[in-house]
This record gives C-alpha cells, sequence and structure tokens, in this order.
C-alpha cells in the first residue's frame, strides 16, 4: 500500500501513531516503526528527564517525537534535545509554527503539523510542512469543532493545489481498516492513529483505563475543558479536549467556573493527580476518543497495525479476504 506518505516518510505503511502525551512512550513508538509505520513519541508538555528516558526505550527503532507546540515555545530548549536524537520526524500541533519550523528542518527532520481548520492548514504550508495532520474532533484529546469526514477532503483538495508535495494524513475516528480506507479514499495519503495504539500493550496507560475504554461504546466520550481546569492547564481558546464520561468528568462539566475557586480547585486537582497515578477511572480524567466503541480488545501494537492494513487491503481486493 504505496502512497505519498510512505515515500516521503520511507515506511512501508501509512500508518503514524499519534504522539499522545503521558502514554505514547519509547516502546509503543518502536513497536509501530518496527511493524511498518511511523511512531512518536509524546513529547506533551514536555519533560527532559521523560523525554530521553522513552528516546533510551526505543532502542534503535526510527521514530519520532510530537509536541504540544504552545507548551514547546516555553520550554524551546526540549526541542534541541529531541533533534539531538535525530528524530526521523517531529509533529507541532496546538499553537504558532514558524519559530519552530525551520529548526525542525535544518535539523534534516520531517515536519508534519496537526491542523483543525482549513486557515491552520494554510499556515502548515506557509511553513513548509512536510505532512499535514487534518484531525477531526472525533479524535481524543485536545482538538475543534471540525469532523474528519468532511475536514480530510478539503484540506486535501486544498493542498493538492498549494502544495502538491506535501503529504495529507487523517486523524480522529480511525481504529481499523474501515478508517484508513476511507481515509485514503477521502484524498489522505495515510493515517495517524491515536486511541487504537492507546489501548495497546506497549502503551503507557494504566490497564485500568484501558478496561473501562473496551468496556464502552462510542457515546461514552464528551468535548470538555473540565480536566484542563482540574489541573491548571492553560489551554488557549477555542481547543477542549475529548475525555470519557468519568464520575469526575461529569460532576464538573458545565461547572468549569465553580472549579476555578482556588480552594476548590486544589481539592480537585489532588484527587485527579492520585486518582491517575493510582488507575482510579472514577476519580480522574480518560483522554480518548469516540473510536473507543470500536476498540474490543488490548494488543500488541505491531499486531494493531497489521491488522488495520490487512482490513484495508482486504477491502481494496488487493488480498484475498481471512473470512
Amino acid at each position: 500500500m504505496r502512497t505519498r506518505l510512505t515515500q516521503k516518510l520511507g515506511i512501508e505503511h501509512p500508518v503514524i501513531s499519534a504522539p499522545m502525551g503521558f502514554a505514547a512512550g519509547g516502546k509503543l513508538a518502536a513497536a509501530v516503526s518496527e511493524a511498518g509505520g511511523l511512531g512518536l513519541i509524546g513529547g506533551g508538555y514536555g519533560d527532559a528527564e521523560w523525554l530521553e528516558r522513552e528516546f533510551a526505550a526505543s532502542g534503535q527503532a526510527r521514530i519520532g517525537c510530537g509536541f504540544i507546540t504552545w507548551s514547546l515555545a516555553q520550554k524551546p530548549q526540549l526541542l534541541d534535545l529531541v533533534l539531538a536524537h535525530a528524530p526521523a520526524a517531529v509533529m507541532l500541533s496546538f499553537g504558532e509554527l514558524s519559530p519552530l519550523a525551520q529548526r525542525i528542518k535544518d535539523a534534516g527532520a520531517m515536519l508534519i503539523c496537526q491542523v483543525q481548520t482549513l486557515a491552520l492548514a494554510r499556515e502548515a504550508v506557509a511553513v513548509g510542512a512536510d505532512v499535514i495532520v487534518a484531525q477531526g474532533a472525533e479524535a481524543g484529546g485536545h482538538g475543534l469543532e471540525r469532523a474528519t469526514f468532511t475536514l480530510v477532503p478539503e484540506i486535501a483538495d486544498f493542498v493538492a493545489g498549494a502544495a502538491p508535495d506535501t503529504a495529507v494524513v487523517a486523524a480522529g475516528g480511525i481504529a481499523d481498516g474501515r478508517g484508513l480506507a476511507a481515509a485514503l479514499m477521502l484524498g489522505a495519503d495515510g493515517v495517524l492513529v491515536g486511541s487504537r495504539f492507546w489501548a495497546s500493550t506497549e502503551a503507557l496507560v494504566p490497564p485500568s483505563f484501558q478496561a473501562a475504554a473496551v468496556a464502552a461504546d462510542g457515546d461514552s466520550t464528551i468535548r470538555t475543558t473540565v480536566i484542563d481546569a482540574a489541573r491548571r492547564f492553560d489551554w488557549p481558546r477555542p481547543f477542549t479536549g475529548r475525555a470519557m464520561k468519568t464520575p469526575f468528568v461529569m460532576d464538573w462539566h458545565g461547572r468549569e467556573a465553580a472549579l476555578a475557586d482556588p480552594a476548590t480547585q486544589r481539592r480537585e486537582e489532588a484527587r485527579y493527580w492520585k486518582a491517575f497515578q493510582a488507575g482510579d477511572v472514577d476519580n480522574t480524567g480518560v483522554w480518548v476518543g469516540e473510536v473507543i466503541g470500536l476498540i474490543h480488545d488490548v494488543a500488541p501494537a505491531g499486531q494493531i497495525l497489521r491488522r488495520i492494513v490487512r482490513e484495508a487491503e482486504e477491502l481494496f481486493g488487493r488480498i484475498p479476504p481471512t473470512r
């Protein structure tokens, strides 16, 4: 399944694992790359010690790293740390691209820019993005409001005219071969997969979180700002996050103003992190997308990737179906 993405990134399959903060470590990134995709470590909000540890955990695998751009701008030295590991690619999401983009390209890494609107896609083209990820609102974690099914072809059409050598990747709601096949039919050159790899054996995710997601359905998530308010993570507007409807989230959703009270916030922040570290689903936030309704097991990342690709190839008629 050769596409512009596989050619540009030098990979076998048009699949990238999302750089999920706190979840996408070196073992997950390495497993995806070794199975023929491109694995990305989740740089998240930036922790030098964590990044060094996870790059070490990836061994000799050819991987990349992704950052929350507005947070990286506050700790620009972390980009130098990552570039010193000669990553195959660096992904930027949620923030101003221009101060960082050229440094990435000058270091010889592919520049991946995740966008949620056509306006942001224009910015990504302007800074010379090698790959543009069109992220729909179905995705777990942070994003905006546009749906994958309409956003991807609109951005694909724009990029085809404005920057025809740039690859377009679909993200949001992709967990199996149907999602990969659909993304390619919509004009994308590949997919970025988050929640499905979040439910892998290599992900840095408490098993209790994964079990809760496997038992849930696609109606069990919500776009909210509760988790960021509880953690005192100052996300820029208009970004919100998609997470499971845990009792913690639903207790405070719609009451974020009350959560901002200093005493209340301190109490709930402590409750959040204690539960997060203990794997207590009810009293914390669990970032995952609508695609949990399509996740029915926790499996090795390489097995997940090969399953996605095989299902897509069967749909395209390239190999006989197995059933």
